[in-house]
């Protein structure tokens, strides 16, 4: 099933438009050319609407967020709504300051929002107004942490949000949940060495904007592969390491493995279970 979704993507080539952070962007751009799309980077609020306009998709990530680019976002989402377009928001740190909480809540306010993908305490942060976790800073609260014991919990959360936002709602972490309003995967694949690479997440968020724009009929399942899609790579790429490896040659092997991922090895690959 996953296969389709992969396969989707290299036969399309989506373009997709990234208003993202400084920190990953080269990051991201390369993990949708090794998936298959192509990237386009533009936050200038003058062409913003006019960019998006040609593309397929749009990932807002919030990692590096100014006020500059604000308004960026708002109009590039507005416009990406009219045409119909796929929208992936990632509310990176959303809860560390009161700029990303109430710039994330202004954006999922106003737009529409295909999915929206964060870690555990991002999306509690997003989902229940009056949440007391402690984000620390762009990393998800150890107390919040999704496990075998709390799974049924995390997963109600999501669905209760996705029904609330109309959004795909993807809770990345050791455990993966992707939920709507009705159905949840919850995924189990990855590395805990992901976790020392700087920009995993956004890189999932583009990848994900891909997968979306290249299978819009189907936001949920397209969402589930793209996830299980960079779990894989994760094991793929943890197994090409040697004792001169670091987090810096790992990262270079997760994007390696994304190039050559086939099909049938997603598939076989895969480890989630249907909530």
């Amino acid at each position: 099933m996953l296969k389709d979704y992969l396969e989707s993507v290299k036969k399309i080539n989506p373009l997709i438009h990234n208003i993202t952070n400084y920190v990953t962007v080269n990051d991201c751009a390369n993990i949708l050319l090794a998936c298959g799309a192509s990237p386009i980077m533009a936050d200038d609020i003058n062409e913003v609407e006019e960019i998006t306009s040609i593309c397929n998709g749009l990932n807002i990530n919030i990692g590096t967020l100014n006020t500059r680019v604000i308004e960026s976002m708002y109009k590039a989402g507005v416009q990406s709504n009219k045409l119909g377009h796929i929208v992936v928001l990632d509310p990176v740190g959303v809860g560390a300051s009161s700029l990303r909480t109430s710039t994330a809540n202004r954006l999922i306010k106003d737009i529409k929002f295909t999915v929206i993908r964060g870690n555990i305490s991002e999306i509690k942060n997003l989902a229940l107004e009056n949440d007391t976790s402690i984000t620390k800073g762009v990393d998800a609260n150890i107390l919040d942490t999704v496990t075998e014991e709390n799974i049924n919990e995390a997963v109600n959360l999501a669905k209760k949000f996705s029904e609330k936002t109309g959004a795909v709602i993807a809770i990345t972490g050791a455990i993966d949940i992707i939920a709507d309003s009705q159905k949840a995967y919850c995924i189990f694949n990855g590395n805990p060495m992901m976790s020392k690479v700087t920009g995993t997440g956004c890189q999932l968020s583009a990848l994900i904007t891909a997968y979306v724009s290249a299978n819009p009929e189907n936001p949920l399942e397209a969402t589930v592969s793209a996830v299980c899609t960079m779990g894989v790579c994760g094991e793929k790429a943890y197994k090409l390491m040697d004792n001169n490896s670091g987090n810096s040659s790992y990262r270079n092997y997760i994007i390696d493995s994304v190039y050559n991922l086939t099909g049938e090895e997603l598939d076989k690959m895969a480890k989630y279970k249907v909530y």
